[in-house]
């Protein structure tokens, strides 16, 4: 599963991308990441509880997630899942990457899944409102720093 999603802010693409590159700052924005905690104090790897419900149905699912792209200057970070449990697991993988666009910026997010899990239209109906909700309160949160 692939999905795209972008937005346009009246900011800066480093005032944006401030947003992005922590995944600690998540849950402000996105309730689909209900908690994203670093690990061991690491900067660069959480654990990540995500939550979905549609009607009655409601998933959770525990990632550890490491940045293996951080590229301040060019306002692109990268996120993939990095479990430590000697298991294979599916491939989570978040690209998020910040541009100027006109008087403010574009953000353009990635989100790439390649199990089955949480496939079959669930985490597609939650990331869809997810996105709607997400882009209103990311715009108030930069709003908010001007």
């Amino acid at each position: 599963m692939d999905v795209h999603a972008t937005l346009e802010a009246p900011c800066r693409p480093d005032e944006l991308f401030a947003f992005v590159d922590d995944l600690g700052r998540y849950p402000l924005w996105v309730d689909l990441v209900h908690r994203a905690s670093p690990v061991d104090g690491a900067t660069a790897e959480w654990q990540v509880e995500l939550r979905a419900r549609i009607g009655p149905l409601a998933r959770s699912k525990q990632l550890r997630m490491q940045r293996t792209v951080h590229d301040p200057d060019a306002c692109v970070a990268v996120f993939e899942r990095h479990e430590v449990d000697g298991r294979r697991h599916s491939p989570w993988v978040l690209r998020a990457e910040a541009r100027p666009d006109g008087e403010g910026s574009r953000l353009h997010m990635h989100l790439h899944y390649g199990g089955g899990l949480w496939t079959g239209g669930v985490l597609e109906r939650a990331l869809a409102d997810q996105i709607t909700n997400g882009r209103e309160r990311l715009l108030s949160l930069v709003r908010a720093t001007q």
